[in-house]
């Protein structure tokens, strides 16, 4: 499949947006909370701490014939008993484009379904945008186990279906985000990436970019989103921008070193088209150095390294969001609240300038 970008390319300017998780349970006050920090480009939320069925791999299992989610022990497994007949009900409602098999209800993704009814009923409380996000597929079939804990990824049939299976599920995910009337942004949340390239690494590198090909392909083919991948830590941001997303999203406060390591590759993605998302706002230390002034410092020696790269700081600013590092789900509700103040705050701060 064709996982080129092929549409024209946003003008971003620094819209904030979040990455997914978040510590609260209020699904309405959440909603609002992000409608009013972050219009432009709302996320739907993941209420981690209210469902087990809102973790980041079981929310994602819905619909997956060969995957069995288990409340009451809190796992997502290989349904091994009947995996062949389990992989054929799969296949048959996959490719019958059966997306309704694939939706994700309201018990697994209660943000999702409340923040579309909160845009429905007013749209003009969101901007052009609106985010979503899922599991990326490295990360998904490397979480799913057997009965002797072996991963999925190791399982070539299984790891194939896990693919397509979020491939199918991520376009039902992007034509609800577009019924609104938004454009849709939709992540690839890739945390097992981190420390890619060590010796332990269990998939190769050209598997990876495999797997995320395939399903921005499947997207792109499909109907019209912006395709963001994210990493919450250190990676080979090489084999990730060769991937072809639209949105490369990276956790500034803490790697941003390490990124620009990369800096012929991140070049030649900025003048392909892509933006940079700056993941500036710490969600896992309980007391950074991220003072407002701090952070707002930090973006601005990025931002510098793109400009030591050739381009014009026009072209910066409109290849460029804020996000936090990583998703919030891990915060204090306190602290969650405060990180969302300071990227509204850092945003407001670049457009004034």
């Amino acid at each position: 499949m064709n996982g080129d970008r092929h549409h024209t390319i946003p003008d971003f300017h620094f819209i904030p947006t979040g990455i997914g998780s978040v510590p609260w349970t209020e699904v309405a006050d959440t909603c609002d909370r992000i409608l009013k920090c972050v219009p432009e480009a709302p996320f739907w939320p993941q209420f981690v701490r209210l469902s087990f069925f809102e973790d980041m791999i079981a929310q994602f299992s819905e619909g997956l014939t060969f995957l069995h989610t288990d409340n009451s022990t809190r796992t997502v497994r290989l349904s091994a008993k009947e995996m062949e007949k389990d992989l054929v009900a799969f296949y048959d409602r996959y490719l019958a484009e059966d997306f309704d098999a694939f939706a994700i209800s309201e018990s697994y993704a209660a943000g999702l379904h409340a923040l579309l009814k909160s845009i429905r009923k007013d749209p003009a409380s969101a901007g052009p945008y609106i985010k979503g996000q899922t599991a990326g597929p490295v990360t998904f079939a490397l979480s799913i186990k057997d009965d002797e804990g072996k991963s999925a990824i190791h399982y070539p049939d299984l790891a194939e279906a896990i693919v397509k299976g979020l491939s199918i599920k991520a376009l039902w995910q992007v034509q609800l985000l577009g019924s609104t009337g938004k454009k849709p942004i939709f992540f690839l949340d890739e945390p097992a990436l981190s420390g890619f390239g060590s010796a332990f690494s269990p998939i190769q590198r050209h598997e990876v970019i495999e797997y995320l090909k395939e399903i921005m392909g499947y997207l792109r083919e499909r109907t019209d989103v912006l395709i963001g991948i994210h990493c919450c830590g250190n990676t080979d941001w090489a084999m990730i921008l060769e991937a072809g997303p639209d949105i490369v999203n990276f956790d500034t406060y803490g790697y941003m070193d390490h990124f620009f390591l990369y800096a012929e590759e991140i070049k030649a993605f900025v003048r392909g088209g892509g933006t940079i998302a700056w993941g500036l706002v710490p969600t896992l230390e309980k007391e950074p150095e991220g003072s407002i002034d701090y952070l707002a410092r930090r973006l601005d020696e990025g931002l510098d390294r793109l400009l030591g790269l050739g381009f014009d700081a026009e072209t910066v600013s409109k290849r460029s969001i804020l996000t936090p590092a990583c998703g919030m789900g891990t915060m204090e509700p306190a602290e969650a609240i405060t990180a969302m103040e300071q990227l509204c705050e850092l945003a407001a701060r670049r457009r004034n300038k």
